[in-house]
């Protein structure tokens, strides 16, 4: 079972992502914002199978990170799914080359359903 990886500036949000993935038995990895995250993935000896990625942070946003990763051959490859609470998510999330939009606040079989695919 691979990883996942969740991108969220909100510690409660973050926080709840992690502990129902790990209640489901997937290894779950924390990052505040976009930075912290590409230093994480940049450091891992297995990458995960999907980054949660939310777009709104401080330090470095969704858009940046996504730009970032996407530019990098070690980590580009890796899926990612938006969570996002902004009306516009999907519109903007077409840019990004998401594998999928979440809709903040997340409903639990939408995320379950979302990880299972990238993750089983």
């Amino acid at each position: 079972m691979k990883a996942v990886l969740i991108v969220d500036d909100d510690p409660d949000i973050r926080g709840a992502v992690l502990e129902t993935l790990e209640d489901e038995g997937y290894v779950a990895l924390g990052a505040r914002n976009g930075q912290e995250a590409l230093a994480l993935l940049r450091s891992l000896p297995v990458q995960p199978g999907l980054i949660l990625l939310d777009m709104m942070m401080p330090v470095m946003d969704g858009q940046g990170f996504r730009t970032e990763q996407l530019a990098d051959k070690a980590i580009s490859e890796i899926p990612v799914v938006v969570m996002t609470a902004d009306a516009q998510g999907t519109r903007k999330t077409d840019t990004l080359k998401a594998a999928a939009v979440l809709k903040k606040p997340v409903e639990l079989e939408g995320l379950l359903d979302v990880v299972r695919t990238f993750c089983a």
